[in-house]
């Protein structure tokens, strides 16, 4: 039994998990003469990137074609090429253009690929129609991250909402061969076949549809009662009227990092896009000593696939739910305004988010351009300049959490009998103490406390006026 650190944190372990098994390149001796049987390997997949740039400057195209390079890296690729065409709007036939995409065949067969990338949601036929002609698999964008948050998805719910999203994407791009698009047909219908040529009248695709859509309405009941639970925690913390606050922010910007920095959750930090998907809450204090809690949630993209939104729900309610949210955003990205214009579109979409008071943390300081950082918080003015790596900026930002967080309303001195300690640990936990003395009748409690623990004192301690 081998001795494991005492130190390593969860997340620790997760990282160690991830990064145990890693392909080792030039040590390959396959033999390329294999004819007789069908033959697999397991390997790293050679692709190709293509994107259409259709609006925007160059520098944007290159930028959205370099996010795909780190996506498709992080779902375990080798990029070969990456190719850029300028088109006015994407080709409704092939996606780049007929010409160009025997293009694209020529620079598969040169280079080796056997998977092309594109940089977009590509339709059924233009999906059909570029394979045909480049004669690989193709693949878009959504389908590239569906493919990461299937591998980097870990609790149950985390799952099930990734496969929902999954067939979502693959119900209408279902196809068939031979025989599997033809329908059988009895009686007259049949042609005078006759025995033997009556079926069931249902093709193979269309059972394969049937199947998918009684999988995602069990996955919907499935997601729909394990978000009870989410919602009970969440129902519990307003009930004792803790404040919220949700980090939401592109993905790789350092949420978990932020997270980690605040409350020491230990939860998986890696430099990669989607590292963590299931949504964390820790408990954390102002420097006044005020509790809250801070709930990581999943990371965006631009063009974040709309079936993972959807799916994705329960968990983005955290957001929803907040009483502030901290946006954080990578401060040594080569377009960080993209990335919170990327954010703030996805957050529209989360009904109430818009109304949410908002911090924009620039995260990454130490690795950022100081220029970068200036025209940021020029541009953002309620924002803060962090590192999550090296803790520079976190007193600056938690005295801003401070000031945003919703107000004690109500500020009372009464004497608190000894039997009701618990009413003083919650004005410890829930509100600010301002003093505390202990005297022969009880406890007199100098506070701010919200609406619903001042109406528990107000019923049963008494005002230190009338003692």
């Amino acid at each position: 039994m081998r001795n494991e650190p005492e130190d390593l944190a969860v997340g620790d372990y997760e990282l160690e998990e991830r990064q145990a098994l890693r392909r080792v390149a030039g040590l390959s001796t396959e033999l390329e003469d294999i004819t007789e049987v069908e033959y697999r390997q397991l390997r790293l997949e050679r692709v190709v990137l293509v994107g259409v740039w259709a609006g925007g400057t160059a520098l944007d195209a290159e930028n959205s074609l370099q996010e795909l390079k780190l996506l498709a890296e992080t779902a375990g690729s080798q990029v070969l090429e990456g190719l850029i065409q300028r088109r006015d709007r994407p080709d409704p036939a092939t996606y780049i253009g007929s010409g160009k995409a025997i293009e694209l065949r020529d620079i598969v067969a040169a280079s080796g690929a056997d998977t092309v990338i594109c940089d977009g949601e590509l339709t059924p036929g233009q999906l059909r129609q570029l394979e045909e002609i480049v004669k690989v698999k193709v693949i878009d964008r959504t389908a590239l991250i569906l493919d990461i948050f299937a591998q980097h998805a870990k609790s149950r719910e985390g799952k099930a909402q990734v496969e929902l999203a999954q067939l979502q994407y693959l119900l209408p791009r279902l196809r068939g061969w031979g025989g599997n698009l033809s329908r059988q047909v009895g009686g007259r219908a049949a042609g005078g076949v006759g025995i033997g040529g009556r079926g069931p009248g249902e093709t193979k695709i269309e059972l394969d549809r049937r199947r998918i859509r009684e999988r995602m309405a069990k996955l919907r009941r499935q997601i729909k009662e394990m978000s009870t639970a989410r919602q009970t925690m969440r129902h519990r913390r307003q009930a004792r009227e803790v404040p919220a606050v949700a980090i939401a922010g592109y993905t790789n910007a350092g949420k978990s990092s932020l997270l980690n920095r605040l409350t020491g959750a230990g939860v998986l930090v890696e430099d990669a896009l989607f590292a963590t998907l299931d949504p964390t809450v820790r408990r954390a204090r102002t420097p006044e000593g005020r509790l809250f809690t801070l709930a990581d949630t999943v990371g965006f993209v631009r063009h974040l696939p709309h079936q993972l939104v959807e799916a994705f729900r329960s968990t983005l309610e955290e957001v929803a739910d907040a009483d502030l949210i901290l946006h954080v955003v990578d401060g040594s990205h080569a377009d960080p305004e993209s990335q919170i214009a990327a954010v703030r579109e996805v957050l529209a979409e989360i009904e109430g988010a818009r109304d949410i008071p908002e911090i924009v943390v620039v995260n990454k300081a130490d690795a950022a351009d100081p220029v970068v950082l200036t025209r940021l918080t020029m541009k953002e003015r309620h924002s803060v300049v962090v590192s999550a790596r090296t803790g520079a900026g976190i007193g600056e930002l938690m005295s801003m959490i401070e000031r945003e967080l919703p107000r004690l309303d109500h500020e009372v001195r009464v004497l608190v009998p000894y039997d009701r300690g618990d009413l003083i640990a919650r004005a410890h936990s829930e509100g600010e103490v301002l003093s505390l003395e202990h005297t022969g009748d009880g406890t007199v409690l100098h506070a701010r406390v919200f609406a619903g623990l001042y109406a528990e004192l107000d019923r049963v301690a008494k005002p230190v006026e009338t003692v």
